[in-house]
């Protein structure tokens, strides 16, 4: 069995690989793989642990026949970069890495929160200009969240992590939209439509997958419905948010802040938005920590290994 990993992994995950697998190849570049590299991939390997950016379209999948690769280990929670009904009839599984990275993401999500809402990246840049001139009582005045409305867009295990971190931590009110009511253990209101919860809270957090049914979920009628001193958080897929419709909101300030991890076209980040300064952006952190990392690529090694001793996928999409 070849196996191909797709992307350098942390020490730990890369030595366990090595150990574990005989015939196996680490692909030595962070960047996305290319349409030769995954027609490669699907002819030459039996296991390929790709991650986002590597579009394995329905047209790949095409361009493949029949694949000598029977599955997809994905590095990470999210995979609508990969076609899985293509997949599926080309007779690969696709498995993915959940739960653990539920409590960084939503980590980042708060961290994104207060930055947003407190200016802290607008303040940085202004003391590392040499332009702070000292405290006085109406510099930078931003948001108080404590005790603010949040909007949870898609209450899975991530809006949750984040909601309950709201309500715990900061004793906000919480709201959500999701497909069906929730059994939760902390208090929160469903709102009607996300129009109405766009429309009634402080701080707007999209936390739904990603894919066909929730690109531009986040778009000039929701943007306009919101509050103008209310913020908008993305730690979702960048193409939740309809970026031009962002940034023109942004720039004419009918919304007070938004703070990113992710980008409708990643690695490229629009220049009218990294000028704003009511824009908080992060490069994708969601998952940056040593430990999460780890735990991703040990979730997606153990999809390999389930799959090579003919055992049940734990993490089958």
């Amino acid at each position: 069995m070849k196996i191909w990993i797709a992307r350098p992994m942390t020490a730990a995950v890369t030595a366990r690989a090595r150990e574990a697998f005989a015939d196996l190849e680490i692909r030595g570049t962070n960047a996305v793989m290319s349409e030769a590299e995954m027609l490669r991939a699907l002819a030459e390997f039996d296991i390929v642990v790709p991650t986002l950016g590597d579009k394995f379209s329905a047209e790949i999948f095409a361009k493949a026949g029949t694949p000598r690769c029977k599955l997809l280990a994905n590095f990470g929670v999210g995979y609508n970069h990969i076609d899985v009904a293509a997949a599926r009839a080309a007779g690969v599984e696709v498995t993915n890495t959940p739960g653990a990275v539920t409590d960084a993401t939503a980590d980042i999500a708060m961290t994104l929160i207060l930055m947003s809402a407190r200016r802290a990246s607008e303040g940085e840049r202004m003391l590392r200009k040499g332009d702070w001139e000292g405290w006085h009582p109406t510099q930078m005045l931003g948001l108080h969240a404590t005790g603010k409305r949040v909007g949870i867009a898609g209450m899975g295990r991530i809006g949750q992590a984040i909601a309950r971190r709201c309500h715990y931590g900061f004793g906000m009110d919480v709201s959500y939209v999701a497909r069906s009511p929730k059994d939760l253990d902390f208090p929160a209101d469903r709102a009607e439509s996300l129009i109405d919860l766009a429309g009634q809270v402080d701080f707007l957090v999209v936390a739904v997958p990603g894919g066909a049914e929730t690109t531009h979920l986040i778009n000039a009628e929701v943007l306009g419905a919101m509050q103008s001193h209310a913020h908008l958080i993305n730690i979702a897929r960048g193409e939740v948010v309809e970026e031009a419709a962002l940034i023109e909101a942004l720039q004419n300030r009918r919304i007070g802040g938004a703070g990113l991890d992710v980008y409708e076209f990643e690695p490229k980040v629009p220049q009218a938005l990294i000028d704003l300064d009511n824009a908080t952006l992060l490069p994708h952190l969601g998952t940056a920590t040593e430990e999460v990392r780890s735990d991703m690529g040990h979730m997606a090694l153990d999809n390999v290994a389930a799959y090579l001793a003919g055992a049940a996928l734990p993490n089958r999409v």
